[in-house]
């Protein structure tokens, strides 16, 4: 297995069931990342979180952050594709 050179952040839903595939996925493939529920934030969270999102025309959940690309949604192909999973 090769390691892991890329930072993966996840901002979730706690309700979202697409956010739990997300996570269960990045578990299953043992891949080491940070989420934040963007429900449960504290309101600075939130706004920092709506930058980030806005910045990049984002407008749904889950919304991964891997490297310096980002997906939108759960994609398990795109997050293999940036990881460089097998």
């Amino acid at each position: 297995m090769t390691e892991q050179t890329k930072s993966v952040e996840l901002y979730t839903l706690s309700t979202c069931p697409w956010c739990r595939k997300a996570k269960a996925y990045l578990d299953d493939k043992a891949v080491d990342y940070s989420y934040i529920d963007y429900d449960l934030a504290d309101e600075e969270t939130q706004r920092r979180i709506q930058e980030e999102m806005l910045a990049r025309a984002a407008t749904g959940f889950p919304f991964a952050m891997i490297g310096d690309d980002f997906i939108v949604g759960y994609n398990p192909e795109a997050y293999a594709r940036l990881l460089e999973l097998g």
